[in-house]
C-alpha cells in the first residue's frame, strides 16, 4: 500500500457533510500547474481537477492515474469537480470510468455535494449518468425528529405497480393493503420549487380529515425517492366515469355534487386557517367502492393565513391540459379566495349534466382566454335537466 495514498486534498469547496468546510490540512501544498512532482499522482489529479486543467488531468489518465483515487478522506477527482461545477470536467471523468456514486468518510456523494453548492447542470448531468441522491432533501440526523408519519419504503411493495391518476401517482401495497403512491422523482431534488411544494402538500395533508377528502396515510421523508402515500380508491376518478357514463341523471349528478361540495366545504371552513384546493377538476375527484366521491391532489392547494384573498407572486406553473376548470383571478394573476374553488365546482356540475366537458371544442388555452374575456360554457342540455334551480 502506497503511503502517499493516505494524503489529504484540502483545497477548493469540501464535502457537503463534512463537519468544518473552511479548514485546510497540515497535508496543503500549492495548487495548480506548480503541484510538486514528487506527490501522489492521484493527488495531484485531484489539485488539476480544481483547477480544471482538462489537459493535465488526461496526461495524468494516460500516464496510468487512476480515476478514482481516494485521499484520506475518501474523496475523489468527481467529488472535487461536482463541488466545483465543472460540467466539463465532471463529464470527462465520468466518461473516463469516475465511480459516479463514490462516496466519502462523511457518506457524501459527488451528486450531494452538486446539490449543497447549487450546481444544477452538474447534478444534472451526474443525475443522466445514473448518480443516486444519498439522502432526502427533508432529512433529518436526530431520530427523534423523524416525524409520526414516517414509512418505512421497505414496507412497500412494488412488484405489481400500476400508474393510476395522473402526475405521478401508482398503486403500491404496504401491510398487505393497497395504497396511493405519490413520488417526488430523484431527478427534482435540484429544484428547490418543487421540494418546497411538496413539503406544503405534506404539511397541509396531516391537518385533513373528512369522509369526502382522500386519507392521508403517511410518507417517506428520510430517503429517496420522498413518497406521500394516500388511501387507494379502485374505482378510478370522475373524469373516467363520465367518460364511460356521459351525461348523468340529474338525480346521480346532485348526489355526487353534495359529495364533492361537502369536501371543498370543509376545506373552507378548515380552522384557523382555510384551504383553497385550486385544481379542483374531475380527475382530482375519486370514486371509493360505494361510490362516495373523495376530493384528492393537494399538490397545489393553499393556506390561507391571517388574510382573506390570496396574491401568488408568480403564476402558478401547472400541467398544460390542466387549465379548462381554472377560475379567470387566478388566470389574470389577481386576488383571490376559496371562490376559485366554486367556480371549478360549478363547471363540474355542468359538465356531468350536459355530458361534457367545459368548452369541449377548444384548445385548453382558448378556454382560458374565453374564461378571462368573461366567457361561460353553454347550455345545451334540456331545461328540465336543471331541475331546483341550478341552471340558475
Amino acid at each position: 500500500m502506497e503511503s502517499k495514498s493516505q494524503s489529504r486534498f484540502p483545497l477548493g469547496r469540501q464535502s457537503s457533510l463534512a463537519p468544518e468546510k473552511d479548514g485546510v490540512s497540515d497535508d496543503a501544498v500549492t495548487a495548480g500547474h506548480g503541484v510538486d512532482e514528487g506527490i501522489d499522482s492521484g493527488l495531484r489529479l485531484m489539485y488539476m481537477t480544481n483547477d480544471g486543467d482538462l489537459e493535465g488531468m488526461e496526461e495524468l489518465l494516460d500516464s496510468g492515474t487512476r480515476v478514482n483515487y481516494k485521499d484520506i478522506d475518501g474523496r475523489t477527482a468527481l467529488h472535487i469537480a461536482a463541488c466545483q461545477g465543472y460540467a466539463d470536467v465532471v463529464d470527462f471523468l465520468l466518461k473516463n470510468g469516475a465511480h459516479v456514486d463514490a462516496m466519502d468518510r462523511w457518506g457524501s456523494t459527488p451528486l450531494a455535494d452538486a446539490i449543497y453548492y447549487k450546481n444544477n447542470d452538474v447534478a444534472k448531468l451526474l443525475e443522466v449518468h445514473g448518480a443516486k441522491p444519498a439522502v432526502a432533501p427533508m432529512h433529518v440526523e436526530n431520530a427523534r425528529e423523524i416525524p409520526e408519519y414516517e414509512i418505512d419504503p421497505r414496507e412497500l411493495d412494488f412488484s405489481n405497480s400500476v400508474n393510476i391518476t395522473k402526475g405521478t401517482y401508482c398503486v403500491a401495497l404496504w401491510r398487505g393493503t393497497e395504497v396511493a403512491v405519490k413520488k417526488l422523482g430523484e431527478e427534482l431534488f435540484t429544484d428547490e420549487d418543487k421540494v418546497k411544494a411538496f413539503g406544503d402538500e405534506l404539511a397541509l395533508l396531516q391537518k385533513i380529515r373528512h369522509p369526502n377528502v382522500v386519507q392521508f396515510l403517511g410518507a417517506v421523508t428520510q430517503s429517496s425517492p420522498m413518497m406521500i402515500i394516500t388511501e387507494y380508491l379502485p374505482k378510478g376518478d370522475l373524469r373516467a366515469f363520465l367518460k364511460r357514463k356521459g351525461a348523468l341523471k340529474p338525480i346521480m349528478a346532485v348526489k355526487f355534487a353534495l359529495d364533492i361540495a361537502r369536501g371543498i366545504n370543509y376545506l373552507h371552513e378548515h380552522k384557523p386557517e382555510a384551504i383553497i384546493h385550486r385544481d379542483l377538476e374531475p380527475e382530482n375527484i375519486l370514486r371509493d367502492d360505494s361510490g362516495l366521491l373523495k376530493v384528492a391532489d393537494f399538490g397545489l392547494s393553499k393556506l390561507m393565513k391571517f388574510t382573506r384573498t390570496v396574491k401568488e407572486d408568480r403564476p402558478l406553473v401547472r400541467q398544460e391540459d390542466s387549465w379548462r376548470y381554472v377560475a379567470p383571478e387566478v388566470l389574470k394573476h389577481e386576488e383571490y379566495d376559496t371562490k376559485v374553488d366554486v367556480f371549478s365546482f360549478a363547471l363540474i356540475l355542468q359538465e356531468m349534466i350536459e355530458g361534457c366537458p367545459p368548452f369541449s371544442m377548444k384548445q385548453e388555452i382558448e378556454v382560458a382566454k374565453a374564461y378571462v374575456a368573461n366567457e361561460r360554457p353553454p347550455f345545451r342540455a334540456s331545461q328540465k335537466l336543471y331541475a331546483h334551480g341550478l341552471r340558475e
